[in-house]
């Protein structure tokens, strides 16, 4: 009997089978496919690359706010149909701009009188739920906005709602 060579040259080749193949291929395509996907999506690399590339500068953060508490405002409220009296009493506050905060201050006596002006026109119902004071929100700051121009107002913070 012949015995194998020491050096294995003899020793028979195993191959993959297909299956074999298969199972090792797929998940090394897959991944791949994902992180050149995760790439090109910019998920991952290359942001800061992409605005030197482009010849833009990279996005300036958002300037500074504060928070400034607006005065309280006690309204009442339209209710035409019916003689009975509804007030609301509303304490909110405004995210500004710092650097805006004089121009605001100057408008305040502007801002003030359109939020009264607005109040009026609502009816209690109108404040009902969350849906109600949402969009109470929205109205005021876009009011507030125009009112207050060319301060620079991000948002309505409610303190206190009291409708009776």
């Amino acid at each position: 009997m012949t015995e194998p060579a020491a050096d294995g040259a003899d020793a028979p080749k195993k191959k993959l089978s297909g299956k074999k193949l298969i199972i090792i291929l797929i998940p090394v395509l897959l991944l791949f496919a994902g992180g050149a996907a995760a790439y090109f999506l910019g998920f991952i690399g290359g942001k800061e690359e992409a605005h030197e590339e482009a010849g833009e500068p990279p996005p300036a953060p958002p300037p500074p706010t504060m928070i400034y508490a607006m005065p309280d405002i006690l309204v009442n409220l339209n209710t035409a149909p019916t003689a009975r009296s509804a007030f609301v009493k509303l304490t909110s506050t405004v995210e500004i701009v710092e650097e805006d905060l004089t121009p605001f201050e100057e408008s305040l006596p502007r801002v003030i009188d359109t939020l009264i002006t607005y109040l009026r026109e609502l009816r209690p119902e109108d404040l009902r739920g969350s849906a109600g004071l949402t969009r109470l929100r929205e109205e005021l700051l876009a009011r507030i906005k125009v009112s207050a121009a060319p301060a620079r107002v991000n948002d309505v913070l409610f303190r206190e709602i009291l409708v009776q």
